[in-house]
């Protein structure tokens, strides 16, 4: 399953120094507008302890984490949604995303540029969420006027799509992002489909300087909080500088001076944590002597979806899943003696299935 977060923002805030560390891929990081140009691409994967005392036990002939694509996208400035900046390329890359990951500046530092002239997160992220509203504006004003041809006939569900139209017009209006519209499924769905901006769900992440990290926040971070309580998005705090260096550190080396900071984990791995939860992703195991692999699933999807990310087969053909709750395989130490404890259950196509199941499908083409 490939989903991708794009990460976004004002230019010089932090992206692709983020970006680097995220993925150890080295984008260009540079104290101008536009250093990112084409979008970045990299694939990582998502820390999880649990696969590592899989493979303890199981001690396969290989490991196969779950991972997420991550986008680095060109520095927004404002007018974009009108052109300036190469705002219609970089927009465009932002449409192709699955979630916004907004990286805001929260530091001063006379020696990197902002392109405002001054730190100030709110105004930050009003600029960015102020473009994004004018673009969804734009395709929206685009769909009522089909729409309302379509409606003149007494096509119903024409009728309801320009109601919904006018609807999310009137919230963008009042600079309100369409994540924060009350729908349901329906709308949800033909909203989904319109690859609306301002519907992608976001996760806002305050970068900040050295000496914030050790205290933990900074008067930035706090007033860019008490704006967020405004709407139901997460942040996260951390020093892209800071992470960059800490990549570039083996295992032993890199604890060490995550203690110097007082962190009990790196940044990047609360980024690519709460990205995956973002994207209201779970993950399920695969446990053999030949492999143990970690699959990524949409939270709430039943066993056969969940078989068909292994091959299209599984799914088409289903007829059970063999499942094994992770702490029950911990506990008991192999399948063998889950089977001799009775804890593997059988389940059908109904079967939801939960974060951490270990599952065998069986099936039949």
């Amino acid at each position: 399953m490939s989903l991708k977060c794009g990460i976004v923002g004002l230019p010089n805030v932090g992206k692709s120094t983020l970006f680097n560390a995220i993925s150890n891929s080295k984008a260009t990081a540079a104290n101008f507008p536009f250093a990112t140009i084409e979008p970045n691409v990299g694939i990582v994967t998502v820390p999880d302890e649990r696969i590592d005392k899989l493979v303890k036990l199981v001690n396969p002939e290989k490991t196969v984490p779950t991972t997420i694509e991550f986008v680095d996208i060109a520095g927004l400035v404002k007018g974009a949604s009108k052109g300036e900046g190469l705002g219609n390329q970089f927009l465009a890359n932002i449409r192709e995303v699955d979630a916004i990951i907004h990286v805001i500046r929260c530091f001063k530092d006379d020696n990197i540029i902002h392109v405002a002239g001054n730190v100030d997160p709110i105004f930050d992220k009003e600029v960015i969420d102020h473009e994004l509203q004018l673009k969804d504006l734009e395709t929206i004003t685009k769909r009522i006027n089909k729409a309302e041809k379509n409606a003149k006939s007494g096509n119903k569900e024409a009728i309801k799509e320009l109601d919904l139209l006018q609807n999310l017009e009137a919230h963008l209006n009042n600079n309100k992002n369409i994540r924060s519209y009350e729908s349901n499924k329906n709308d949800n769905d033909l909203i989904k489909s319109w690859q609306l901006l301002t519907s992608k769900p976001v996760l806002y992440v305050a970068n900040i300087d050295e000496l914030s990290l050790k205290k933990g926040t900074n008067e930035y971070v706090e007033s860019l909080k008490n704006e967020l309580q405004k709407e139901s998005s997460d942040i996260i705090t951390l020093c892209a500088s800071v992470e960059s260096q800490i990549i570039e550190l083996d295992i032993e080396d890199r604890e060490i001076f995550l203690e110097e900071y007082n962190l009990k984990n790196s940044g990047l791995d609360k980024l690519i944590k709460a990205a995956y939860k973002l994207l209201n992703l779970i993950t399920y195991f695969t446990a053999g002597v030949q492999e143990v692999r970690a699959w990524t699933i949409i939270n709430g999807s039943k066993a056969p979806q969940a078989a068909g990310v292994i091959h299209t087969d599984f799914e088409k053909g289903f007829i059970k899943a063999e499942v094994i709750k992770f702490d029950d395989f911990i506990k008991l130490g192999s399948e063998q003696e889950c089977k001799k404890a009775g804890k593997i259950s059988i389940e059908g196509k109904d079967y939801i299935v939960n974060d951490g199941d270990i599952m065998h499908f069986r099936f039949n083409v």
